[in-house]
């Protein structure tokens, strides 16, 4: 029996095989994937170029200069306005001071941010990426440095394709070199967060400075570099999980970019002088596209990559005066108000084909605002109370787990106790120790220096541990309910916390 394979005995999949066995051999090496195309932002002027430079004025100068801002606390507590104390720890945002214990403000705070996120979504689209986001922020500096220094557009393509000569040497040394600058300012602005600004700076300057700030501004130098440098729209496009749910999002009232296809179409070059009828507006110049810091062609569609920063509506306003046309082909506009305008635009004939028919479709008041205002509110008001109702003082306590409890040489039953006071004024305080919830007990503490139940120190700002043993003469039973309580000595205020006396192994 012959196992050899007849020409009607080849299958489809193994002649598709074969087919491409022998285009290997003819044409070498296959590339399946294209490389990634360097985007050259070409320089544009309007109004939201104005409002991205404004913003980036606004944001930078913020996050550079708040570590510097002072706010008297008192003697006994930093004064730097945003701090984020590791070694107290605690967080500092002027007159307020969020400690460990307090986890579920700074939980509060991220939700409130990310519902706010979807909000803003909700209504303007992308636009936080567009003008506030810290990729887009820094990556519109450094390719206004790199502009400032290789030129625009076509000269920086130019100079890319260019053989290496000194005037590409020194011009790529000089842009590397101002982004390592920056990306070093923005390494120790961020540290500085973390410590004394003042001080932390001096000791830079002198040399005096722990590895540790500056290892992290080294790290974040390098960072700033890689993502704004060289990242930069692929960090939009396949980093940030942001660009991939925002659609779900979207729906027909949010005001996004959008190119309006009922005016545009069908484009075309035009010669002045030239008729427009039976064309669109669109004169296919690519000035939105050249002009767009991700690369995309907006007249595509709205697409994942589109930030709306709405630099190709200036770009496209810029071309319509000079060919004499109406504003808007490229615009903020909403799903619902493109169609509308499509709809005024066929009705109204030849009469306005030169037209943008504007709708004012746009709607505030919807269900998914009143679905995000709803839960903004919510938790604002959570925390408002937690901040203004929030006492300076706390007690927490952690029993013994081995042994649970100790019968004495007398019969007295013992049990021991880890006594944390948290004092969160900006003075050093005295308090008294109390036990409810069992007859004749007594206290004794373990601490360092002179304590006892009728005088437990604690600084200013920190949290007093103590070894409590509380010892009673009592018969073995079932555990009992006791409370502790802590009394300020001088402002009378309390703490309470709840636990248990066990006197046998159930």
């Amino acid at each position: 029996m012959t196992t050899d394979k007849t020409p009607s005995k080849i299958t489809n999949s193994e002649k598709i095989y074969e087919e491409h066995e022998e285009a290997v051999n003819k044409a070498g090496d296959i590339q399946y994937f294209e490389k990634q195309e360097k985007v050259y932002p070409k320089r544009v002027w309007g109004k939201y170029r104005l409002i991205k430079w404004l913003v980036m004025a606004f944001t930078l100068g913020i996050y550079y200069l708040s570590p510097f801002i002072r706010w008297d606390r008192g003697p006994n507590a930093p004064d730097q306005a945003i701090l984020i104390d590791l070694y107290g720890p605690r967080a500092y945002f002027f007159s307020i001071e969020i400690w460990p214990q307090e986890v579920y403000i700074l939980t509060g705070i991220l939700i409130l941010a990310a519902i706010m996120l979807f909000f803003i979504t909700s209504l303007a689209g992308r636009i936080w990426c567009g003008y506030y986001c810290p990729q887009t922020v820094w990556t519109d500096l450094f390719v206004w440095v790199e502009r400032f220094v290789q030129g625009d557009r076509n000269a920086r393509r130019k100079l890319a394709a260019a053989p290496w000569s000194f005037e590409k040497i020194w011009k790529l040394t000089l842009t590397h070199s101002i982004w390592i600058v920056i990306g070093m300012f923005t390494g120790g602005a961020f540290v500085l967060y973390f410590n004394d600004a003042p001080t932390l700076i001096q000791d830079i300057i002198n040399l005096e400075a722990s590895p540790v700030p500056l290892s992290f501004i080294a790290g974040l130098t390098l960072s700033t570099y890689i993502m704004a440098g060289y990242a930069r729209e692929q960090v939009c496009t396949y980093m940030c999980p942001y660009a991939r749910f925002q659609s779900a999002m979207f729906d027909k009232d949010t005001l996004i970019i959008g190119y309006d296809e009922a005016r545009g179409e069908k484009r075309g070059k035009h010669k002045k002088g030239e008729t427009w009828d039976g064309r669109g507006h669109c004169i296919d110049c690519t000035a939105c596209v050249q002009v767009c810091p991700m690369g995309i062609d907006i007249r595509d569609g709205l697409q994942m990559e589109c930030i709306a920063c709405g630099l190709c509506i200036d770009a496209c306003d810029g071309v319509m005066e000079k060919i004499g046309l109406e504003k808007g082909l490229i615009r903020y506009d909403t799903p619902a108000g493109m169609e509308e305008s499509a709809r005024l635009r066929k009705e109204a004939g030849e009469e306005g084909a030169h037209k943008t028919h504007h709708a004012s479709t746009f709607k505030f008041f919807r269900p998914r605002t009143f679905y995000y205002g709803g839960i903004m509110t919510l938790v604002g008001c959570i925390m408002l109370y937690a901040l203004i109702f929030r006492s300076p003082l706390e007690l927490h306590i952690l029993r013994d787990r081995a042994p649970v409890f100790v019968q004495l040489s007398n019969g007295d039953i013992r049990n021991g106790y880890v006594l944390k006071i948290l004092n969160k004024t900006h003075e050093h305080k005295h308090f008294t120790l109390h036990v409810d919830g069992i007859e004749n007990s007594q206290i004794d503490i373990k601490a360092a220096g002179d304590a006892s139940e009728n005088d437990l120190f604690v600084p200013a700002d920190s949290v007093g541990s103590f070894r409590v043993y509380i010892k009673a003469p009592i018969e073995p039973q079932k555990a009992l309910d006791i409370k502790f309580i802590v009394k300020d000595k001088e402002t009378l205020e309390t703490a309470e916390y709840n636990s248990v006396f066990i006197t046998r192994r159930d």
